[in-house]
Formats: C-alpha cells, structure tokens, sequence
C-alpha cells in the first residue's frame, strides 16, 4: 500500500495542503515549526485514528477552526481507496471509505497501516508502561481491527468498575454498610472483565510472541551482531501470563479459557485490596511489555544508545511483522536521521529503500541519506512543494481536487 495523494483541511497549522506522492521515498524538508511532522501526523491518523504526539484531538484542528479534515487516495495493488476524516473535538467524528459512511470511526482501523518512528518513540524503552500498552495494543489493532473492539470495551468495563469500587469504599467509610449492600453488582462487573481481559490478554501474549524474533533480529542489525541480545516478555498480574521473562520461541501459549479462569480467581483473590483501595488492581491495564538486553531488562540499565536501538529495533520489528502478514505498511520516519550516528542511519536507510513507501521528514536535508532524497518535498511558509525533478506522479482522482471544507 501507498500515498497516492494527501490533502489536509485546517488541520494543525495547515490551512490547506494538496499534495501528490508517490511510491518509494519521499523526504519533507524544511526548517522546524514549518509543519513538517504535522504532515506524517495525518498519515498516522489515518491508520490509528490518534496522534502519536497528543492523547486527544483538539490540538490537531488549526485555531479558530471548528473542525480538521484529512482527506487521502491510496492504492494497493490495483485497488484504489478513498478516506476521509473530519475530526470534530467534543463530538463524534465522521469518517468515509469510497464516499460511504462508516457507522464508526473505529471501523477504518486496519485498512491502512503505517509504522512510525519519531524520537517519542524513546518513551517505548525509558517510559512508563502505559506507553508499551498502548504500543501492543494500537500493533494488535492494526493487525487484528475487530480487537479495537475489545479494547474499547474493557475500557469501559474498566471505568465503570473503578467507579464501583471508589464509591463503595466510600459508603463503607461513611455509613459502615455490610460489603455485599455496598458492592452488590461488583460481580456482574467481574464477569465483564474476566471474560474481555483474557480476550486482550490472549491477544497480546500472541502478538509478543510473534513480534520478539523480528524485533532480536532488527536489534542485532541496528547495534550489531556483537551486541547483546534484545528480546521481549510480558510482565501480567495474572501469574500464567508471564512475569516479564523472554518466552523460547514455539512455547505454548495459554487460550483465552485458561486465562479467563485464572484471571477469575486472581480477582477474587485481591476483592478485599481492590474495595479498600478503591481501583482494579488486576488485570490487562495493570500490565507491562518488558524489553531485555542479554539478562537485564532494559529500562534503567540501557544506555541512551542501546535504548535508541530498541526504540528502532520495536518499530522495524513491527514493520516486518506487518510485512510477514502480508501486508505492506507505509514507513514513516520523523526527524530520526539526525540523531542517528552512521552505523544506525545505514541500517535505517536499508529497511527504508525496501519499502513500498517511505515519508521521511528532516530539518537538513543532508542528514538523509542520498539514497533516499528520490523525491524531496520543501515546507515552509504554509506550502509544501516537491522539487523540481521529483518524480510524484500527477493527481488521477478529481475528487481530491475539490474545496476541502
């Protein structure tokens, strides 16, 4: 799959952008605050329906706009696909595939992929776990569209859970009600949560799975065959999920079933926690994706250049498990290369040049590789303009043509 053409509509400082682009690399160039990144921010979205830089979407509407609008054409193989999004802070967004409605926006998860690295992407080995959550689960979507479903729920489930448990610790402190009167519909709750928890749970515990080979491979090709070995477990509060060491490859995996049963008396065991401090305290959300070089875990004994070789070796990990799929995903590349030393930059740029597409932004332009600058697009002054000589091949589909409004 690639970029055909991309237009934008009031969406970050863009008021508009037309553009035409084509397979292979593509580098945006242009000095910082231009509206590079908020390029390739709208390629994300189109595949994740989120920014990798904000958690909510009303930064991504220009100032005094009411809403954004972000409009491609891609094609994969001989099959062309139009996709519209208006994002609308504080209502619901709207979304069309080939002119049609979808009756929710989640329902355009999985039919664009894309992988991004940006130097946010740090966060994914120094950060908190919320962060590798959300990496697993927006990798599990992407493969899987119908998870995000389940996501969904359990987050729902979750907060309502929460808010049972919060405001039956307060009864119980204020008019010393018996635990059953104040907690009387926690089980109903229970059920919803064993049995969408071990659905994400199952899921996850296959995609590290899948994804820990490509990721050891991409390491040792980023750092080099003398490196440490990288690998991924999975760190659960429900014992037979893992407890962060590296599952051999081939190794059984517990079903849906299994998990659901042992997350069930896992529940029951903490109750008497949960009611007095108000919260779940197992489950899914209390998990963690734990990355490992040779026998420590990497965050708090890598380095700042082992943890940027993980940070890449998950996202080129990702990209070949989409690859192995069967699916050929858009590689995006933000503002990496510069902080790359060469070794890095080289290994970077081969995965590059082999993917069906790859965007790349740069404030310099000789900090991407030669290889590369195939097509070079200047951002600057609320324009983005490809170079002469470009090779972008010319809008096909009237309809990108219109006024966006």
């Amino acid at each position: 799959m690639y970029l055909r053409h991309l237009q934008l509509g009031s969406f970050r400082n863009w008021d508009r952008v037309d553009l035409a682009l084509s397979p292979g690399p593509t580098v945006f160039v242009g000095r910082n605050g231009e509206g590079k990144t908020n390029l390739v921010e709208a390629v994300g979205y189109l595949a994740t329906m989120g920014s990798h830089r904000v958690a909510g979407d009303a930064p991504l509407v220009r100032q005094g706009a009411s809403q954004a609008v972000v409009r491609a054409a891609l094609r994969r193989e001989d099959r062309e696909l139009l996709v519209e999004i208006e994002i609308n802070p504080g209502r619901a967004n709207r979304v069309r595939v080939n002119r049609a409605p979808l009756p929710r926006p989640r329902e355009l998860l999985g039919l664009v992929k894309s992988v991004l690295f940006a130097p946010e992407d740090l966060v994914l080995v120094r950060g908190d776990p919320a962060e590798r959550r959300r990496f697993l689960d927006d990798l599990l979507v992407s493969r899987t569209p119908r998870l995000a479903g389940v996501r969904s729920d359990y987050d729902r489930v979750l907060r309502q859970r929460n808010a049972l448990l919060k405001s039956g610790r307060a009864l119980l402190k204020t008019a010393r009600m018996a635990r059953g009167d104040a907690l009387a519909t926690l089980d109903v709750w229970d059920g919803h949560l064993v049995d969408l928890g071990a659905q994400l749970l199952a899921a996850r515990l296959r995609l590290v799975a899948d994804l820990a080979p490509h990721v050891t491979r991409a390491y040792a090709g980023v750092a080099g065959a003398d490196a440490a070995v990288a690998a991924l477990g999975y760190a659960s509060t429900v014992p037979l999920a893992g407890d962060g060491t590296p599952v051999p490859e081939g190794t059984p995996l517990p079903d849906a079933a299994e998990l659901a049963a042992a997350l069930r008396e896992r529940v029951a065991e903490r109750r008497g926690d949960e009611v007095d401090r108000g919260m779940t305290l197992v489950g899914p959300h209390r998990d963690d994706l734990v990355i490992s070089l040779g026998s420590m875990p990497a965050k708090g004994f890598a380095s700042h250049g082992e943890s940027w070789s993980l940070a890449l070796a998950l996202k080129l990990g990702c990209f070949a498990l989409l690859r192995a799929d069967g699916d050929e995903p858009i590689l995006v590349l933000d503002d990496v290369f510069a902080t790359l030393d060469a070794d890095r930059r080289a290994a970077l740029a081969t995965v590059a040049r082999s993917a069906e597409q790859a965007l790349v932004t740069a404030a310099v332009l000789d900090d991407v590789p030669a290889e590369l600058r195939r097509t070079v697009v200047q951002v600057a002054g609320g324009q983005a303009v490809p170079l002469e000589g470009n090779s972008a091949e010319d809008a096909e589909d009237g309809a990108l043509r219109e006024e966006v409004r």
